[in-house]
C-alpha cells in the first residue's frame, strides 16, 4: 500500500508519500481499500502538532474516508469483503488501505457515492449533534451560522433547514454568501464587508438569532453573542479563526442565554447508541435528498499537499476530497 506518512509533525511539507506494508486486520477490525477521503480542519492541526489528540509517530493522517472492505478480523459480524463503508477514525485515511475498528464503520447503502460518503460523517454528525441535540432547535427558530461556507457550515445550513428553521448564513465573501443561498440559506451576511451586529439586527428585526452555530471563534464570537435572542443558545463548535475568545459572562446573564459546548467525537464515545441512532437519521435524510455534502474539489490522493494548500487559502466551499484510482 501507499500512504502519506507523518514522521515529524511540523506541517504539510513534512508529509511523505511512501510505500508501507499492507496491514492485516486483527480481532474486531476491518481492512478497507480506501476509495476517497476528505480533509477536515483537524487534519491540518494534527500534522502541525496543534491538535488535542497527538498520535504516536509515525502516523498516517486522515480522519475520514470511505471504501470497500477487503478482509475482516476475528469476531467481526455484520461486514464481509466487498461491503462499502465509511469511517471516521482520527487517522489513517490518507492512503490506499486502512484498518478500521468494525464498531466505527458505517455501512453504506447501495448507490451512495464514495466522494459523498467520505465527506459525510464528521460535518453532518457534528452539525446534527450541535443543532438538534445540544441546541434543541425547534421549527420556526432562527439560526445564525458563522463560517457558513465551510464543511460544517454547509452541513449546518442543510440540517437547520431540514428541521424547519430560518437560516442566516455568515461568510467571508460575497461569492461564499451566494453559494450559501444556493444551498438553502434564507439570508446571508458578509462579515468582512459589513458589520455583523448591524446585519443581524436588521435581519431579525432586533430580536437576534435563537441559536448561534459557531465553528469560528475569534472576534466574531462576542459580536454574535451580544446579538443573541433572549434564551438564545450559542453553540461552541470550534475555533477555525485560530483564537479562542474570552466572552464576558455578564452577557449570558443579561440575555438569559446559554453557552453550549459541542464535542461530537466525545459524544460518540460516551453515548454510542444515541450516536448510532443519529447516524441512521442522517442516512435517511441523505436518501430523501434533504442533505448532500457540498464538494469543493476532488483531487487525486497523490495531490494531498495541493489540497491542503487550497484549504489554507480559506477559499474552500464545503469539503475537499482526495481519491484513489
Amino acid at each position: 500500500m501507499k500512504a502519506w506518512l507523518c514522521e515529524n509533525p511540523v506541517g504539510v511539507e513534512a508529509l511523505q508519500w511512501k510505500d508501507l506494508p499492507s496491514p492485516q486486520p486483527g480481532p474486531g477490525q476491518l481492512k478497507v481499500a480506501i476509495k476517497a477521503a476528505s480533509l477536515n480542519f483537524p487534519d491540518l492541526l494534527i500534522i502541525q502538532n496543534k491538535y488535542q489528540m497527538k498520535p504516536p509517530l509515525p502516523f498516517v493522517p486522515g480522519t475520514e474516508f470511505a471504501g470497500v472492505v477487503e478482509a475482516v478480523g476475528d469476531g467481526v459480524t455484520g461486514f464481509k469483503p466487498g461491503d462499502a463503508v465509511a469511517a471516521f477514525t482520527g487517522t489513517g485515511g490518507f492512503g490506499t488501505e486502512a484498518l478500521v475498528p468494525a464498531a466505527l464503520a458505517l455501512p453504506l447503502p447501495k448507490g451512495f457515492p464514495f466522494e459523498d460518503a467520505a465527506a459525510f460523517i464528521c460535518t453532518y454528525a457534528t452539525s446534527h449533534h450541535a443543532l438538534i441535540d445540544r441546541g434543541a432547535l425547534k421549527a420556526g427558530e432562527t439560526v445564525l451560522i458563522l463560517g457558513a461556507a465551510g464543511g460544517v457550515g454547509t452541513a449546518a445550513i442543510q440540517i437547520a433547514k431540514a428541521a424547519g428553521a430560518r437560516v442566516i448564513a455568515a461568510a467571508s465573501s460575497d461569492e461564499k454568501c451566494a453559494r450559501c443561498r444556493e444551498i438553502g440559506a434564507d439570508a446571508t451576511i458578509n462579515y468582512v464587508s459589513g458589520s455583523l451586529r448591524d446585519e443581524i439586527k436588521a435581519l431579525t428585526d432586533g430580536k437576534g438569532p435563537d441559536i448561534v452555530y459557531d465553528p469560528v471563534g475569534g472576534d466574531l464570537a462576542e459580536a454574535a453573542f451580544r446579538s443573541i435572542a433572549w434564551r438564545g443558545r450559542h453553540l461552541v463548535v470550534g475555533f477555525a479563526q485560530g483564537t479562542i475568545p474570552a466572552l464576558p459572562l455578564n452577557l449570558a446573564l443579561l440575555k438569559g442565554a446559554s453557552l453550549v459546548g459541542v464535542f461530537w467525537g466525545e459524544f460518540a464515545k460516551r453515548e454510542p447508541q444515541h450516536n448510532a441512532a443519529m447516524m441512521m437519521t442522517l442516512a435517511q435524510w441523505y436518501a430523501a435528498g434533504k442533505i448532500r455534502p457540498v464538494i469543493d474539489q476532488v483531487l487525486p490522493m497523490a495531490q494531498l499537499p495541493q489540497a491542503f494548500a487550497r484549504m489554507s487559502t480559506r477559499q474552500v466551499v464545503g469539503k475537499l476530497v482526495v481519491v484513489n484510482g
